[in-house]
């Protein structure tokens, strides 16, 4: 089984927060992911090592909290603002990425190299790659068609795998990177400019044009001084390799380019005009998810219940349950139990809606017995951090059940939700995804979930949302936005206030069940 490595990406108000690819453990078929350095000034990128004659490669997620990017309707409104980066090795390139990321403060960036995309080579090209006399500067030690494929998919807000290249035996390794969440994508590298497919998916494209002297000296001080290299091979591979193919495949390219940066990251004109650019683009093709999709339920909630909603039977157990949780003078130890309980209910009812096929059994007496069994494979996401309070509950109904999870929270200064981690079980585009969260208001935070399960390539008909107490704006919101999406509550309210809580609903859930404030 081929493995991946996920970015985790964690949220900092004040700056970015970088996050690289680091090795992989599990729990069942869940990633582990581990915590990643706050980027400055004073902190070196962290890059994937390469053996002598090659560029480092850089592959990075800077974020603080991914805002919506989708409309009301559930439909991605724009694609991520994809720039290309080409020029010489050692031009300054990625110092110019990392400039435009850090300037411009826009959240979740990635930086994706196209060093990650080298072929995987045959027995005659490794003899030559053991004497260094294999061109890597050249367009074929690169897989353009793969590099097309994944820069396409960021680029529609899609899960990509990166391949992990092996620098020893010159072949990709059997885990891949997996990354997602891009509102802006910059692709760097020598030939970035190369293939016709690539440059047109760029919606700018920049040429870093330093001196060939200074990449020069660049070469020498990082091969000589980190890699361990004498002199004369480096000079070598410069003059039968490098520089040849510069003047002949990337210098060419320079005419494409919209904007060309003389002096690399120095050129202080050159990067404003670049940032500015990458800011009005971006406000251009802002949008709001909360605001746009509340004032619009007033009209949604005029139509009939959607098809897909299915509420919990209130029998009298159902309605004590309710009753005792809905209740302000409710201690905690007993909003705690009493939710729990009502958790388990639901859950219970949620798998009745499974897809099942016929399955015959043989009892202890010997006889038949005509019985059904579930289809496929289920897992289960929750919306941190209410919906973690229901993993209890689908543990004790569903045995060895893998979880996902995903951290949305509203953002301070707009009010709109804010993606700022997710962690989904492996093969879950393959699966039956129960996603679970104590209430819903407007549907936000809801409909954000769905987006991200439907952007790693979960079918909308594969998704059932399950919850305690929904307001009937947000059920109709997301009906309205993901009809396919079955979703199942333990008790519906009618209305919202103006402050997007629900009426008459029963508090903050997770203040309550936690004992914050």
């Amino acid at each position: 089984m081929v493995k991946d490595q996920s970015i985790g990406t964690f949220n900092n108000r004040q700056r970015h927060i970088s996050s690289v690819h680091f090795p992989l453990e599990r729990s069942g078929d869940i990633p582990v992911l581990f915590s990643a350095k706050p980027l400055s000034k004073e902190t070196p990128d962290r890059k994937c090592e390469k053996k002598e004659g090659k560029r480092e490669s850089i592959q990075v997620i800077y974020t603080a909290g991914r805002p919506p990017w989708y409309d009301s309707t559930g439909h991605q409104e724009a694609d991520a603002f994809v720039i290309g980066l080409c020029g010489g090795s050692a031009s300054g390139k990625t110092s110019v990425a990392k400039v435009i990321v850090e300037a411009s403060g826009v959240p979740w960036v990635v930086i994706l190299s196209q060093d990650c995309f080298y072929k995987e080579y045959n027995e005659k090209e490794k003899e030559l790659i053991a004497k260094n006399e294999f061109n890597f500067d050249h367009p074929d030690a690169f897989d353009f068609a793969l590099i097309y494929k994944t820069l396409k998919k960021l680029k529609s807000g899609k899960q990509v795998k990166v391949p992990v290249y092996d620098y020893v035996t010159h072949r990709r390794k059997k885990v891949w990177n997996t990354v997602y969440g891009a509102n802006v994508v910059i692709f760097e590298g020598i030939l970035a400019f190369a293939d016709k497919r690539l440059t047109d998916l760029m919606d700018l494209k920049v040429f870093v044009d330093t001196d060939s002297d200074i990449r020069l000296a660049r070469r020498l001080k990082r091969d000589i001084s980190d890699r361990g290299r004498d002199l004369t091979s480096v000079l070598k591979q410069y003059n039968t390799f490098v520089k040849p193919s510069f003047d002949t495949y990337i210098a060419p390219t320079m005419s494409l380019a919209d904007i060309v940066i003389p002096q690399g990251v120095e050129n202080d004109v050159a990067l404003q005009l670049i940032i500015r650019h990458v800011k009005r683009e971006l406000d251009r093709r802002g949008y709001v998810t909360r605001s746009k999709t509340a004032p619009y339920n007033d009209r949604l909630t005029e139509l009939p219940l959607p098809d897909g909603l299915d509420i919990l039977p209130s029998t009298s157990e159902v309605k004590v349950l309710l009753t005792i949780i809905r209740d302000k003078t409710t201690s905690r130890d007993d909003f705690i139990f009493y939710s729990q309980r009502l958790m388990r209910l639901l859950l219970e009812h949620s798998l009745t809606f499974l897809p099942v096929t016929p399955e015959k059994v043989t009892t202890f007496r010997g006889e038949e017995y005509d019985g059904v069994a579930f289809t496929g494979k289920l897992c289960a996401v929750s919306i941190v951090r209410a919906g973690e309070v229901m993993e209890t509950a689908i543990h004790s109904v569903v045995k060895d059940i893998s979880i996902g999870k995903i951290l949305i929270q509203t953002c301070q200064d707009t009010g709109e939700p804010a993606l700022h981690y997710l962690r989904l079980p492996y093969g879950i585009a393959n699966m039956h995804v129960i996603l679970m969260d104590a209430t819903v208001a407007t549907g936000a935070a809801a409909m954000m979930a769905i987006r991200i399960l439907l952007d790693h390539e979960v079918p909308e008909e594969s998704i059932s949302f399950v919850c305690l107490i929904a307001s009937k704006p947000g059920v109709q919101a997301i009906a309205y936005a993901f009809p396919k999406v079955r979703i199942i509550v333990g008790e519906m309210d009618p209305d919202i206030d103006e402050y997007y809580h629900i009426c008459p609903g029963l508090g903050n859930f997770g203040d309550r069940f936690f004992g914050t404030s």
